[in-house]
């Protein structure tokens, strides 16, 4: 029978390795814990999905290979502050494996059920997608093969388990993207299985318990009534702390959710550049993005302490990976007359969002 995959990667995230996580991306560690109940599966089931496409699990077996031995370096490279890397090798890997349209996707699911935000979502997925390949490298590299049949072979193995993995909201949010169709029959086994559970449960249980749930229910509310009393300052001060802006949003726009969607226009017109009629069709377009960011960092000054951690968050790890395609398309023979100044001004308005 083949090892669980999704309590593999958990077997690595140990309650130390998730409070460096946690530490590194400057979230509360139940928090974060949290969120990678959730969050691997879905890399899992993502990665399943690119595995049943043409060339998916090649392309899932070479980049597991250069996995290879990133388990063990992974918390030293966390201590030694090198979470700025992790993150943009990560989100690159990621969006290089599932597509740009199935990253957000999974980002923006993964915002939704943990209500982190989409920045620091994608934050957590860039993180946890080489501890998904690093897992597979470590434990199947030997007994499986890292080849395209071995990936296949693989994901085909774990399907049960994936889907049995996913949390129910999660997986409702993920169920229109299409990430969850290659899993199949899987998922509504799973489904099918914890719906049927109850109802039998209730009968067998609730006949043999009526006599002392006669009893049990007065003293539950008598005890219920005074505990209210006890813990009630305690509970309006976490609900407080529950009902704090996870977003970025001012005046019913979410900022983050802007920011990203011009980081993400950026990088789609620059990856389109191939030459000097492409940058100058590219022009108008950057020119419209940087007057976009001109406009959301005159809000960033209306955001909160907090929330304002929060776009240094979204957009310092996207900086590396956007400058580095910056100096890809300025080296184009012709392209830095055209788009050099677009690009310098853009990279100052960014700059400046974080300042």
């Amino acid at each position: 029978m083949a090892a669980n995959l999704v309590s593999l990667v958990s077997q690595f995230l140990t309650p130390d390795m998730i409070g460096r996580i946690a530490t590194a991306l400057g979230l509360d560690r139940n928090k974060v814990q949290s969120a990678i109940g959730g969050a691997v599966p879905a890399l899992l089931a993502a990665f399943n999905n690119t595995a049943n496409q043409p060339g998916g699990a090649q392309k899932l077996a070479d980049a597991a290979r250069q996995q290879t031995g990133s388990l063990e370096n992974f918390a030293s490279t966390l201590a030694a502050g090198g979470e700025s890397s992790l993150l943009e090798k990560g989100s690159q890997m990621l969006s290089s494996l599932v597509g740009g349209q199935n990253q957000n996707a999974l980002i923006d699911a993964i915002a939704k059920f943990t209500g982190l935000g989409q920045g620091l979502s994608g934050s957590l997925l860039g993180m946890l997608a080489p501890i998904v390949l690093g897992t597979i490298a470590q434990h199947h590299g030997t007994t499986r093969g890292l080849d395209a049949n071995g990936i296949t072979n693989l994901f085909a193995s774990q399907k049960n388990n994936i889907a049995a993995a996913l949390p129910s909201g999660l997986g409702s949010l993920l169920s229109g993207t299409g990430l969850l169709n290659s899993l199949g029959d899987a998922t509504r086994t799973t489904t099918a299985s914890v719906r049927d559970a109850a109802p039998q449960r209730s009968v067998r249980e609730v006949s043999g318990s009526s006599n002392w749930l006669y009893w049990l229910l007065p003293i539950a509310a008598a005890a219920a009534f005074l505990i209210y009393f006890a813990v009630r300052p305690t509970h309006d001060v976490v609900q407080q702390g529950m009902n704090q802006p996870q977003n970025m949003a001012v005046q019913g726009v979410d900022l983050g959710k802007q920011i990203a969607n011009s980081i993400a226009n950026l990088r789609s017109t620059l990856d389109g550049v191939s030459d000097v009629a492409s940058a100058k069709a590219a022009l108008p377009k950057m020119q419209e993005v940087a007057a976009q960011i001109e406009r959301s960092g005159g809000e960033v000054g209306q955001l909160s302490a907090d929330q304002r951690k929060l776009v240094v968050g979204l957009v310092n790890p996207m900086m590396p990976a956007f400058n580095q395609l910056c100096d890809k398309v300025l080296a184009i023979p012709g392209v830095a007359e055209v788009l050099k100044p677009s690009v310098d001004t853009l990279k100052a308005k960014l700059t400046a969002l974080v300042a």
